[in-house]
């Protein structure tokens, strides 16, 4: 999916990681999210005329492609289906509001923890994370502009963290050397993440 691009499905991503991302006008890059197993793809922008970002895939992945007139169908036959679509949905949301809040007001240590620690959460709830760590394909480029930050920034960031025993993250492994210290210094509170589910009457 491209950002401009009309008339597009949504899709579940079955395997692999993706990431949704802006792209300006002097070729710079935002990354927004990333895409695990069992989150939507285009979801957010599906109803608009025009997609508002682009999704790229980070590995080999698989999808499950959902047509947009499919979609509304289920809605319309099936109201407990579209009440956790729009949890989804606004779940996704919460989580771009905190990644906001990150860029805007944490310091580039504490938005790395927190990004680390949330998607430790979101792997765990698929069973692919826990506590001691999880799989992580992401490179120093991509955390770079996801976090807003230089690549040699986070080199820099990734090593500090290390070196104060809280995280480490090498050769595709982020490992939770001190989980509780590191929510603490990250001032990370999961809630936000509603991993409950939704409110289904």
């Amino acid at each position: 999916m491209h950002q401009g691009q009309s008339r597009h499905a949504a899709y579940i991503l079955a395997a692999g990681w993706a990431c949704s991302y802006k792209l300006l006008d002097d070729g710079q890059k935002q990354i927004v999210d990333f895409q695990i197993p069992g989150d939507f793809l285009g979801l957010r922008s599906v109803l608009l005329q025009v997609s508002d970002h682009s999704i790229e895939p980070v590995t080999d992945i698989e999808v499950t492609e959902i047509r947009v007139q499919d979609l509304l169908d289920a809605f319309a036959r099936t109201p407990r289906l579209a009440t956790a679509v729009l949890w989804a949905a606004s779940r996704d949301e919460a989580m771009v509001v905190e990644h906001l809040v990150g860029i805007g007001r944490r310091d580039a240590f504490q938005r790395m923890a927190h990004f680390l620690l949330e998607l430790g959460e979101r792997l765990t709830l698929v069973g692919l994370g826990s506590k001691a760590g999880y799989a992580c394909p992401l490179t120093q480029y991509l955390l770079a502009d996801a976090l807003g930050l230089s690549a040699v920034h986070v080199n820099r960031v990734l090593r500090q963290l290390r070196e104060a025993g809280m995280v480490t993250f090498r050769d595709g492994l982020v490992v939770f050397d001190n989980y509780d210290r590191l929510t603490d210094f990250a001032h990370f509170d999961p809630s936000y993440m509603d991993q409950i589910g939704p409110l289904l009457p």
